[in-house]
């Protein structure tokens, strides 16, 4: 084959290529293979990413063995408990974005002929998939794993339930002793949050979408069979290229459709939403994502995998993961969809065992009749806010409350450690999102103290920051329009009645129409960024929650 990275000889791209990979010790019979880039997120900062640089050297031998030559490409590496230290968390959504352009710059500046993705923390999975949109050249992603907690005091523990009892101490219902020894059992091996937040929930939608092999999500990191999978991506992207099937014939509007349709009757993060728009965006497929999930809200959930219920993420992969759900959703999916299998949808999923029907049920016989994620619309939202139904409060679906009005999440976590936060209340978090930050702030800290505190069933919250897949309560999400852009939310005052109706699939601000017209009319003018540099430039450069809060230059 014809190579696009192999150039003409006497070029002085060739001559310089050539001179630097003699350099490096790379074979010159070795110069005229696929050249692949092995896309890896590592860093020392979070255990999310700590196993990656074998993962990658397992790719890359398979890779050679297939007959192709690999680069590591070693990427920015977000993690959300870690990287959301600094600005509240604003830094979190652009570093998605970076790095989809890191990936650009590199794999489309040296002009390679594939990628293999190693996928891990909460941004990196829908970068890659946004990334393979964008550049459309073969890509694989290959989903690297979840880690495992261990017993503390005779009880089960992971990262969710630290992340709970964060506020269980600021309410003086735990003490910070008992918080420090749940810190040393909650994390035992490498790879991303248990439970099926939003790491766990963009491997299963990879998978769905047709982007991972069959069987890769969830996957427990640092096993056997993660190596298995990892020698499998690296044989199947030689394949791929040699095929020259490329993501824009994977990522149809049929696709995402599908995934979807998954998302909603597993009960992913409120997260997928924004990162599913994104990844069609990208790759500019002409589907409307978020009327997808208003199609999809008729679907029954077929599992409770934490935090939507007791089902714990190792359970779920044992039990046949997304592939197995696929199989119990199969009359509702299109199966005719190309994967990187080069097979069909339907072709794979024959090939997979059968789901255990007692952690996968089959459709006629949900755990709960509803669906895991909804979209919620009203005055207050639009263009529509995002709900993790299957972690509300089953006996809560219509709330009316008073509204207490934050424009930063510090402040909040300090009311409700001041106890100023009172049942019946609804907690509006506002200029969070995109725009607001600028860099969306990461509010899921607030709900999760709020649950911790005892509120979760008895305070509604609503922002336009970002939650994560780990929270649980009345929450509703990623307003849309945000408040920065003017959006309804930033007209609410203290003291304003906020209704929610789950079942309705509304959220209603009690003002006139006329009320509320003048009040958004009379929004001063937003003050410009105070901050430099990276996040000076998201601000400018973000689009609208509603387009996935992908980076489009102004027109």
């Amino acid at each position: 084959m014809t190579y696009r990275s192999n150039f003409t000889p006497g070029t002085t791209r060739w001559a310089v290529r050539r001179a630097q990979w003699l350099a490096m010790g790379i074979r010159e019979e070795d110069f005229d293979k696929p050249k692949i880039a092995v896309v890896n997120s590592s860093s020392g900062l979070s255990v999310c990413f700590q196993h990656l640089d074998g993962v990658a050297e397992t790719v890359k031998q398979a890779i050679r063995a297939a007959g192709g030559l690999p680069f590591e490409i070693r990427t920015v590496a977000p993690s959300d408990f870690v990287t959301s230290a600094g600005k509240q968390g604003r830094y979190l959504m652009p570093s998605r974005d970076l790095l989809v352009n890191d990936i650009e710059v590199q794999v489309e500046g040296a002009e390679l002929d594939g990628m293999v993705l190693l996928s891990s923390c909460d941004k990196t999975t829908p970068a890659h998939l946004m990334a393979a949109g964008r550049l459309n050249v073969p890509a694989i992603l290959l989903t690297c794993g979840f880690q495992l907690g261990a017993d503390c005091g005779g009880r089960e523990n992971d990262i969710e339930e630290v992340y709970k009892a964060v506020g269980a101490v600021k309410a003086r219902r735990m003490t910070l002793c008992d918080l420090k020894e749940m810190t040393r059992t909650a994390i035992k091996g490498p790879g991303v949050c248990a439970g099926l937040a939003t790491a766990n929930s963009m491997h299963c939608m990879a998978e769905a979408l047709g982007m991972a092999l069959p069987g890769n999500a969830p996957i427990r990191a640092g096993s056997e069979r993660l190596d298995e999978y990892a020698r499998a991506a690296g044989a199947r992207i030689v394949e791929l290229i040699n095929q020259d099937i490329r993501p824009r014939s994977i990522l149809t509007p049929t696709a995402f459709r599908n995934a979807v349709r998954v998302a909603t009757a597993i009960g992913c993060s409120v997260n997928v939403v924004r990162h599913l728009t994104a990844a069609a965006v990208e790759a500019e497929c002409d589907v409307d994502v978020l009327a997808e999930f208003d199609a999809a809200a008729r679907l029954p959930q077929i599992t409770q995998i934490r935090p939507n219920g007791p089902t714990r993420i190792e359970a779920f992969a044992e039990a046949g993961g997304v592939s197995g759900a696929m199989i119990a959703l199969l009359s509702e999916l299109d199966g005719s969809v190309l994967t990187v299998t080069g097979a069909t949808l339907a072709e794979n999923l024959a090939a997979r065992p059968a789901p255990d029907p007692e952690v996968i049920r089959p459709l006629e016989r949900p755990f709960r009749a509803e669906p895991g994620l909804v979209i919620v619309r009203g005055n207050l939202a639009p263009d529509g806010s995002v709900v993790k139904l299957s972690a509300v409060p089953a006996a809560v679906r219509r709330f009316k409350g008073a509204a207490i009005v934050f424009e930063d999440e510090a402040a909040a976590i300090d009311a409700i450690e001041r106890g100023e936060i009172k049942a019946g209340q609804a907690v509006v978090l506002r200029m969070l999102g995109p725009k607001g930050g600028p860099g969306t702030v990461f509010a899921a800290s607030f709900m999760a103290a709020l649950v911790g505190a005892g509120f979760g069933s008895e305070v509604a919250v609503i922002t336009d920051g970002e939650l994560s897949g780990l929270n649980s309560g009345i929450t509703i999400g990623q307003v849309m329009p945000e408040a920065a852009e003017g959006g309804p939310l930033a007209a609410v005052q203290d003291g304003d009645i906020i209704e929610i109706d789950l079942e309705a699939r509304r959220i209603t601000l009690e003002v006139s129409e006329q009320a509320l017209a003048e009040r958004i009319a009379a929004l001063p003018e937003r003050p410009t960024t105070l901050e430099r540099g990276w996040l000076a430039m998201y601000g400018k450069l973000v689009q609208p929650l509603s387009k996935g809060a992908v980076l489009r230059a102004e027109e």
